[in-house]
């Protein structure tokens, strides 16, 4: 087994014990368990960066045995610089959620803790698949852990959210599906991706592939006007659930882009650009404005994601290696501030059981060491320079600059609504007066709970003032990936 075989099934596997072992007076016993296993698989991924070789685009740590002969799929793994730094986030943010989920869940904790684990190994399998259809398994498996940890810990219209999660997200990859098939064909029987980005397709056929592709990855990430899913899973999940599906699973979307739509459409991604940008800013500009008039504190970080993510696609499609690279930043800051806003929510929400922004005002009088982190995180979503909320925003409005003044002004004004709806929610949740009784019997956070948001906290700030480790390990990969697209593959 190699180092992404054991980083993919080490956590499912921890799942899988969880779920045997498992009854809710073993809690105790299951929770440490689920500690020691997340640990241990963030350990395995570890080695991934230290041996990563900088400045080469080729794929690394690749492991490639026969998985269906007669269709010729592969298990095939590997990693490159654009995908090693999920592998690394999918196996952190597990840690922070198991500790995050330590006191919350008292009921059926062995499912749910399992459910996490096996979710984590799925994604880890997205990031690191390199044969098509080992992709799409991988890809449509994380929807049912999601599925189940929405439907059975989730509020009260759980059912509804959970059904709306499964359906949109399912109905989007059909598209993929039927596209995988077609390039197998095409590629005369091979699901390999490495092929499948050298075959010489034609412009109308790039264009259906393009657009096939995007009905899977839009949905995921999730791009406007398809993301009304979003704000209503959010407001249902439980705290560690909306924590990895802002964190980790939009990040699959975007991802695809860099795998399929790009590589194996390029000529038809160029054709279209204009309309993944024009989407993309109406997310960053139309659904900043939305977030602004939210009451539910989830649902003003839901949308936020959206308007994040936006810059994230936007990126993307300028074509040049500022925008393409701070995308690719901008995913990865976007899982620790994401996360670290929902986990803070779920703190006051354990408390008070309260999401709504009119319950609370004045919590910093009485948990002022919690303020001082929600204060962090929430400077580092309006995109602070010195968190790592500034930096991948900064490259991609540079690389948008560079690619057309207007569009970069577009992308910069952005920052402006950020910076508003989220001080806008710290000014009325965290200060003035105390506003509300149960505000003012609140006990400032505990060991468990510092634990958790210190390590999210130095993720924030490290990657804000020292980006370099993040930038130099996709910088070969993001050029390969330009100048791959740039070279029409039109006969």
């Amino acid at each position: 087994m190699g180092l992404l075989s054991l980083a993919i099934w080490t956590p499912i596997f921890f799942g899988m014990v969880l779920l045997a072992i498992g009854r809710d007076e073993q809690a105790r016993a299951v929770r440490w368990v689920a500690l020691i296993g997340s640990l241990i698989s963030f350990l395995i991924t570890l080695p991934l960066y230290s041996r990563f070789q900088l400045g080469s685009s080729a794929m690394q740590f690749v492991e490639n045995q026969s998985w269906i002969d007669r269709f010729n799929v592969n298990y095939h793994l590997g990693v490159d610089g654009i995908s090693l730094w999920f592998v690394l986030l999918t196996a952190f943010i597990n840690v922070v959620v198991v500790i995050a989920s330590w006191e919350s869940i008292t009921k059926r904790v062995n499912q749910y803790m399992g459910a996490f684990m096996i979710l984590s190994g799925l994604m880890i399998g997205v990031f690191s698949a390199l044969d098509g259809l080992l992709f799409f398994v991988f890809f449509e498996a994380t929807l049912i852990p999601m599925y189940l940890i929405i439907g059975i810990w989730g509020g009260p219209n759980k059912i509804y959210a959970a059904f709306k999660f499964f359906l949109y997200t399912l109905l989007g990859s059909l598209l993929m599906l039927v596209a995988l098939v077609f390039l197998y064909i095409k590629s005369g029987g091979s699901f390999d991706l490495a092929t499948w980005h050298q075959l010489p397709l034609s412009g109308p056929v790039q264009t259906m592939l393009f657009f096939a592709f995007l009905a899977a990855f839009a949905v995921k990430v999730p791009m406007w006007p398809v993301h009304t899913w979003l704000p209503d899973v959010h407001v249902e999940a439980p705290t560690g659930g909306s924590a990895v599906l802002a964190a980790i699973m939009l990040k699959l979307g975007a991802y695809g882009f860099l795998r399929f739509s790009l590589p194996i459409a390029p000529d038809a991604s160029r054709e279209w650009a204009w309309l993944l940008i024009a989407l993309s800013l109406t997310a960053v500009i139309y659904v900043g404005l939305v977030a602004m008039v939210q009451k539910d504190m989830k649902k003003l970080v839901a949308y936020s994601s959206v308007a994040h993510m936006g810059f994230v696609t936007l990126g993307f499609f300028i074509f040049n290696p500022l925008g393409v690279s701070g995308g690719i930043v901008q995913m990865v800051a976007h899982g620790f501030v994401s996360a670290a806003m929902f986990l803070s929510i779920g703190v006051l929400y354990d408390r008070v059981h309260s999401r709504e922004i009119a319950s609370y005002g004045g919590v910093i009088n009485t948990m002022p060491k919690f303020a001082a982190f929600a204060l962090l995180f929430a400077m580092a979503n309006c995109g602070l320079p010195g968190t790592a909320g500034f930096v991948g925003e900064w490259m991609v409005i540079l690389g948008a600059i560079q690619f057309d003044f207007w569009v970069g002004m577009a992308a910069a004004s952005a920052l402006i609504f950020g910076a508003a709806y989220t001080l806008w929610m710290f000014k009325r949740v965290y200060l003035g007066p105390v506003a509300n009784e149960d505000v003012k019997h609140l006990k400032d956070i505990n060991g468990r709970e510092i634990l958790m948001l210190s390590l999210l906290a130095i993720a924030v700030l490290y990657m804000g003032i020292y980006p370099k480790p993040f930038t130099d390990v996709m910088d070969a990969s993001v050029l390969d990936l330009l100048k791959h697209v740039a070279a029409s593959k039109l006969n």
